[in-house]
């Protein structure tokens, strides 16, 4: 069981720039204008959820040593409007409490009204020494071009399926758990590429497991995935044109509820790994590492053959993903696909 109820995204949120997760050349630049004294007035964070951006501005406030009544956030969702920002603009001109500087991080930027942005603006064209703003957005192009262009800009990646696993093995590690490579290769899927909504999930599974040892099994089983043996027969059903088998599998997802989502993502993933296999060896000997060995096999022993695991519905199976929002039976799309694929086979 997970040792405290404490949330594993503020328990192990970095605290300094050697703790930054996939952010590398962020940290490159901004501990280089520490080191020089070149710091800006206003920077622009952007990218999407869960990248790190108001954790970054967080740390660069700090190595500014700025003190916690020196930093103010601001949630632009909720404080949108002009009187929002006239306040802050009477605000900037008070000298802070106990430090050199004063941080302003605005956060969700791109909420702010028209009249708002403008008024903003006039800040930023002309603030006090001891100020320093940090704009963070989701949504870049909304932001108005002359904010951006008074701003240092700085796009935040999505972290790599080995950087979101390195953070989970290493939050394993402390919090005395053992975690298979199944189980962080498909947490590490359904992270979607944010660091919070990844310890979202590991915080799931520890809460859930009566054991320290993590195992893919119980991953599929808190979060609403399907079983990789599921995936598994439709992977061969699809590879032998096996249509009956292939519906057959389908519908068996929809009526154990797994996640529509989820069951395509694995999908999408296992049939990507097969081509990576086939075409590169390299790559394989990466894959069989973050998969595990019995997952490799499998993979493996498709690859090895020239069948209906191709490039044609890879792409197939990507576009449909794209259109399964606006379906009103989530798994019909994926029927679809199937057809599409393999049905002008028999």
């Amino acid at each position: 069981m997970l040792k405290n109820h404490t949330v594993l995204y503020r328990k192990y949120r970095p605290e300094n720039f050697d703790e930054v997760y996939g952010q590398e050349q962020i940290v490159k630049v901004l501990k280089g204008s520490l080191e020089t004294g070149k710091t800006g007035h206003a920077y622009l964070f952007s990218g999407v959820r869960g990248t790190g951006k108001t954790t970054m501005a967080r740390i660069f406030a700090r190595a500014l040593k700025c003190s916690d009544n020196d930093i103010i956030e601001i949630d632009a969702a909720s404080n949108r409007g002009i009187d929002d920002i006239r306040a802050l603009r009477d605000g900037v001109h008070s000298l802070p409490f106990d430090s050199e500087k004063k941080m302003y991080i605005i956060d969700e930027v791109h909420m702010l009204t028209k009249e708002a942005f403008n008024a903003l603006l006039k800040t930023l064209e002309e603030p006090p020494r001891h100020v320093v703003f940090i704009l963070a957005t989701t949504e870049l192009h909304k932001v108005l071009p002359t904010v951006i262009s008074r701003c240092q800009s700085f796009v935040f990646k999505s972290p790599t399926y080995s950087v979101l696993k390195k953070m989970l093995g290493d939050i394993c590690q402390k919090e005395g758990y053992s975690i298979d490579a199944g189980a962080l290769d498909l947490i590490a899927m359904l992270g979607n590429g944010s660091f919070r909504d990844t310890q979202g999930v590991l915080q799931k599974l520890m809460s859930y497991s009566k054991d320290t040892a993590l195992t893919k099994q119980e991953t599929e089983l808190v979060t609403g995935a399907p079983s990789t043996a599921l995936i598994h027969n439709l992977i061969t059903a699809i590879n032998t044109n096996n249509i009956d088998r292939s519906l057959v599998m389908i519908h068996s997802a929809q009526e154990s509820n797994a996640d529509a989502f989820i069951f395509m993502q694995m999908l999408i993933h296992a049939i990507r790994n097969i081509l990576h296999i086939r075409f590169s060896p390299t790559r394989a000997g990466h894959i069989k590492k973050d998969i595990g060995e019995d997952e490799f096999i499998f993979l493996e022993s498709l690859a090895r053959e020239k069948n209906n695991i191709h490039s044609d519905l890879l792409s197939q199976l990507l576009e449909t993903y794209a259109q399964m929002n606006s379906a009103f039976l989530k798994y019909t799309p994926i029927e679809l696909a199937i057809l599409k694929s393999i049905g002008n086979n028999n």
